[in-house]
């Protein structure tokens, strides 16, 4: 497990002192046809060298080949670009930060002192997460650089990976710096479209320089869209851009550029993105300093890509938690505001295999109004409903609306006190430097008191579940309790889901749904998501007979996070299935749009010689609306070399669980 700080400081100082300790070694001519050791991983340094250039190019490739990064220097001014299996995937491009001095770094008068390139390979287990074990295999180049006008040295860094690419800049100087602008930027080849989603809204799919323009008198205003954004190029290839670890510095959008078709700009925010708190233009930064990883997780198909998305946490700040023994991924259940709701919650959550209840908004008042959070309104006693749980190995998540977190080690410690194991973060204002930062000590503040933290609203995915795995769950979607079309859900996969987990509360029965039941019960297998909320919206009387709910045998069993997952088949916005397994077992999830349609599913992934019983939840004969579609269960012998025909009825779904007979 990632339990060790030493391992932290090992990966971080590979990034900026294991820099200039390299630098200075290659200038004295220490590391000629060397290799160091940092931590578990071995660097192969393939070369290094001292230069003042001002032209110049640099190429990171993956260690299969596939996938190439190259930063180019001509004329003083910096630009990159991308090939998979040598097919563009960003064409040439800018690349530079703006200061609030005026200097702008890598567009002109830029030339190169020193450079650095290597191969590490290793591997890391994550406390939980989509794989147990997690290849970190790369080839990475660095260029120090100098602006021969301001004398500022800076940096960049690249990487390739099998499964994608990224870069960042780092500034090299002792002291402090202030960023304006980043101006990276993104030219697609021609008939490129990408997937625009701007806070929780649907996807769009549109071309670049096409993006609609957005925003109110107190957000960012313009043609922006959110991370992560997936990209389908023409000539097949897939692309979903990311960031990864994100600290002291804004999130980032992407922006359409006027007169430039296919190409798109790196965005900071300068407001958070509901329009409350300060306004920050520039961002100051103690140096030596790197930015966020801008991240292109690469797929040659849509399922190639869903199944590349551990590369965030690859480029993200190793765990930090010395004992991580507490965090437990699971199945909530969500209760009405008073006690007899909280005991027959638990009482639930004990007879359905769920791991914890949660109070959501007004448990301790009105949230908009309510600052105080220390105390349960009178119709709930919460200490009566925390002991019942807690007695019964069932752990208590609370709601805190941002306005009541003025003093969040006070509260979080107070929660402690109370036996609370997790509390979950409504209407975060994410967007600012400041709010990263605040984001990132609420995570930390919650770790020291062994509380699992949930952030809702628009939050976005930087690789941080790592850092903090108690960081256990985020929103930043369109959520399911807002009833969304199937086609929705089956783009969310190749979206949103690539950049890290994802709070999709799952609305199994409900009348609003405009999907099959068994397309919900897909969900928790289909979609990535450690902290998985069930039953949104019922409560424990609704599934008393049980027979009328076939799926709930699916939701004991089905666990929340993985040893091994792979994606078996998808279109983006049209079906997806997905087999992921939890030991020896496997759940297979099957989602389609509105469009029936039958998946020929082969079970290469089981093991050889092994049979299984395959309990099967699939679409009965369709109702005259999804929602009306019966659940039927049937159970069958299978091999590894046996295939499943998946039937789907229109928005349906199907739910499989393959266990050794």
């Amino acid at each position: 497990m990632e339990t060790s700080r030493r391992r932290e400081q090992s990966r971080e100082q590979l990034g900026l002192h294991e820099a200039a300790r390299l630098g200075a070694l290659s200038r004295r001519g220490v590391l000629k046809g060397a290799a160091v050791t940092v931590g578990a991983a071995s660097l192969g340094l393939v070369g290094m060298g001292e230069a003042h250039a001002a032209d110049a190019a640099m190429t990171a490739t993956s260690p299969d080949g596939s996938n190439k990064i190259t930063v180019s220097l001509a004329g003083g001014a910096l630009s990159w670009s991308v090939k998979r299996a040598g097919t563009t995937v960003i064409d040439t491009s800018v690349l530079g930060l703006a200061m609030s001095d005026g200097t702008t770094l890598g567009t002109a008068g830029t030339v190169m002192t020193t450079y650095q390139h290597w191969t590490k390979d290793s591997t890391w287990s994550p406390v939980y997460g989509r794989n147990a074990t997690i290849r970190d295999h790369y080839q990475e180049m660095r260029w120090k650089l100098q602006d021969t006008g301001s004398g500022v040295f800076f940096g960049i860094q690249i990487r390739a990976y099998n499964t994608g690419v990224a870069l960042r800049y780092t500034l090299l100087d002792t002291g402090s710096a202030t960023i304006s602008d980043e101006l990276t930027g993104f030219v697609f080849p021609g008939s490129t479209l990408v997937h625009s989603a701007r806070d929780e809204n649907v996807y769009s799919a549109v071309a670049p320089d096409a993006i609609p323009s957005t925003g109110t008198s107190g957000t960012d205003v313009g043609p922006l869209t959110d991370l992560p954004l997936l990209v389908t190029l023409n000539s097949g290839l897939r692309a979903c851009v990311c960031e990864s670890s994100r600290v002291n510095y804004p999130r980032a959008m992407l922006s359409s550029v006027a007169g430039q078709s296919n190409t798109l700009k790196t965005y900071l925010l300068k407001k958070t993105a509901r329009g409350s708190g300060p306004v920050q233009t520039t961002s100051t930064v103690t140096t030596p300093f790197a930015t966020p990883w801008r991240v292109l997780v690469l797929g040659s198909s849509d399922t190639d890509l869903v199944d590349n998305a551990d590369l965030v946490l690859n480029l993200a700040p190793a765990n930090v938690l010395t004992d991580t023994t507490w965090i437990r991924p699971g199945k909530v259940f969500r209760c009405n505001l008073t006690t007899a709701a909280g005991i027959a919650g638990v009482d639930f959550a004990v007879a359905r295999s769920l791991d914890y209840i949660e109070y959501d908004a007004g448990w301790y008042g009105p949230e908009f109004t309510t600052t105080n959070a220390t105390a349960a309104i009178p119709e709930i006693d919460l200490p009566m409903v925390i002991n019942h749980a807690t007695s019964n190995g069932i752990g208590v998540f609370l709601y805190v609306n941002r306005l009541a977190l003025t003093d969040p080690d006070t509260l979080f410690a107070l929660y402690k006190s109370w036996g609370v194991a997790g509390i979950k973060l409504g209407f975060i204002n994410d967007g600012t430097q400041t709010m990263t930062n605040q984001i990132i000590a609420w995570a930390r503040t919650a770790a020291k008191y062994n509380l699992l933290i949930d952030m809702h609203d628009n939050v976005r995915p930087f690789g941080y579940e790592r850092t903090y795995p108690n960081w256990i769950s985020l929103e930043g979607v369109r959520g399911n309790e807002q009833f969304p079309t199937a086609t929705h859900n089956v783009t969310l996969p190749f979206a949103r889901n690539v950049g890290g987990p994802m709070d999709y509360t799952i609305c199994y029965g409900q009348s609003r749904n405009l999907t099959t039941n068994n397309h919900q019960l897909a969900m928790a297998a289909v979609y990535y998501q450690p902290l998985n909320f069930l039953y949104w919206y019922s409560t424990p009387s609704s599934y008393v007979t049980t027979a009328n709910w076939p799926g709930l045998s699916w939701f004991d069993a089905v666990p929340t996070t993985w040893d091994e997952s792979r994606t078996l088949a998808g279109v983006i916005g049209e079906y997806v299935a997905v087999a992921r397994r939890s030991g020896t077992t496997w759940f297979l999830g099957a989602m389609t749009n509105e469009t029936a349609r039958t998946l020929t599913v082969p079970l290469d992934f089981l093991d050889g010689g092994v049979s299984y019983t395959a309990t099967i939840y699939a679409d009965g004969t369709a109702g005259t609306v999804p929602r009306a579609t019966p659940t039927v269960v049937s159970d069958r012998t299978v091999t590894s070399s046996s295939t499943l025909s998946m039937v789907m009825t229109s928005a349906g779904g199907q739910a499989v669980i393959l266990r050794p007979s």
